[in-house]
């Protein structure tokens, strides 16, 4: 990308982008609310961030919220499935923000992308599953004395950097943007369960009533797309390899099975665990014709794809937008949404709003208290502050119309004393 100030698929789409930016903004009070005030005091004042996130309308409600704070921003994208085109060129013509994200880029793209935000030299990083920070650590780690702090939002993400923690390969102070319980609980909950869901009925025009849908993984991601499939009416099978987790879903109700046994029975497959090959290959000849498989996980790894091909006598790309029919010998077909990556985005729109604004107004202020306190981050994964999460949590239920109630000096005083028994 060396000279290119941004490179987006066609500016022409910039003012569709607009509109879409602008309603998406309307559901976003709380960001909105720290856009203000960013905008007044510039709490990242000359600070260049390098956003690796998934390029949508929500995203560029943050990116506009950075800008406002100060901030020199550029955006890449960080899954080749999930830009949204026409907000990319919105971000270029009417932000002056540099975009490097097209939807259906190749590889090569994509990891030239991915250079393209490191070259603009940030000292704040902005990642959506680590693939920025994990080259930083390796072809740009000149980079890494000048860095401020990353802030990762996703929990394949977290997994990865603590890994490099663990290894004491970490070079940079991280902040787990995706650990935040105004983060977790709603948009991994809420956010994907409601957008995977879109993106399978979106591609298949599947009733979801009556199907068996198998959810593999019952972490807060799986939780949501399982309690979302149950309510259309689905027969819902979990798989897992945690078994807390599994006993949690069987008292949800659900049944709970390992995923051999799933395999023969199931009409939809959902995979959000974040490890490889939770669908493999015995899984796929045990499936039966016309099964539908897809992935929510972050990464493309959790369906094995190589064997799905090798298993198959043709593909037959495209039967419905986003779906490809893999044809076994004998005539069986399974039936896979978006190549195998995020289906909610690769297929759908993902997030709505409404639930994007907690992350996000999680995520920009995370990142101003990292530039307040950088002097003292050391090289290590932190938690999001906690009076952060509870402000975020406040001003969403203001803008939702709901009040709470508040302790006492009663209250507080008898939950901190130990001298009060029966």
């Amino acid at each position: 990308m060396a000279g290119k100030k941004y490179d987006v698929k066609d500016l022409r789409l910039a003012d569709g982008g607009r509109k879409r930016i602008l309603w998406a903004g309307q559901d976003m009070p709380v960001l909105e609310r720290v856009k203000e005030r960013f905008q007044k005091e510039k709490p990242l004042r000359g600070m260049r961030f390098s956003a690796c996130l998934h390029v949508t309308a929500e995203t560029a409600n943050l990116v506009q919220t950075l800008k406002a704070g100060g901030a020199d921003v550029l955006l890449c994208a960080s899954n080749p499935l999930s830009t949204q085109d026409d907000v990319a060129a919105s971000l270029v013509k009417h932000d002056k923000v540099p975009v490097f994200a097209i939807k259906g880029e190749d590889n090569k793209s994509y990891y030239s992308h991915l250079r393209a935000a490191l070259d603009h030299k940030p000292v704040i990083t902005m990642d959506d599953g680590a693939d920025l920070v994990s080259m930083l650590h390796t072809d740009y780690t000149d980079l890494a004395s000048n860095l401020v702090a990353s802030m990762e939002e996703t929990t394949t993400g977290v997994i990865r950097l603590r890994a490099l923690e663990r290894d004491g390969a970490l070079r940079i102070p991280v902040i787990a943007v995706n650990d935040a319980a105004t983060k977790h609980l709603f948009d991994n909950r809420y956010g994907t369960g409601q957008s995977t869901i879109d993106g399978v009925i979106r591609a298949t025009d599947m009733l979801i009533a009556g199907k068996r849908v198998v959810v593999a993984g019952y972490g807060w991601c799986g939780k949501g797309v399982a309690s979302r499939a149950r309510g259309m009416g689905a027969k819902v099978i979990v798989t897992e390899v945690d078994a807390i987790r599994a006993l949690e879903a069987a008292m949800d109700g659900l049944e709970v099975m390992t995923m051999k046994e799933a395999a023969r029975i199931g009409d939809l497959f959902i995979t959000l665990t974040g490890d490889m090959h939770v669908i493999a290959e015995d899984h796929l000849k045990a499936m039966k014709d016309g099964a539908v498989i897809c992935n929510s996980g972050h990464f493309d790894i959790e369906i094995d794809l190589k064997a799905l091909k090798k298993l198959s006598s043709k593909v037959e790309k495209n039967v419905r937008n986003f779906v490809d029919a893999y044809v076994f010998p004998g005539g069986k077909r399974i039936y896979l949404i978006g190549e195998g990556r995020l289906v909610n985005l690769a297929a759908a729109e993902g997030h709505p709003a409404s639930v994007m604004d907690m992350s996000f107004a999680t995520q920009a202020l995370a990142s101003e208290w990292a530039v307040k306190n950088h002097a003292k981050l050391t090289a290590k994964v932190y938690e999001v502050p906690t009076d952060v999460e509870n402000w975020v949590a406040k001003l969403k239920l203001s803008s939702m119309g709901i009040r709470i109630d508040s302790l006492s000096k009663e209250q507080q005083h008898y939950l901190s004393s130990w001298s009060h028994g029966t």
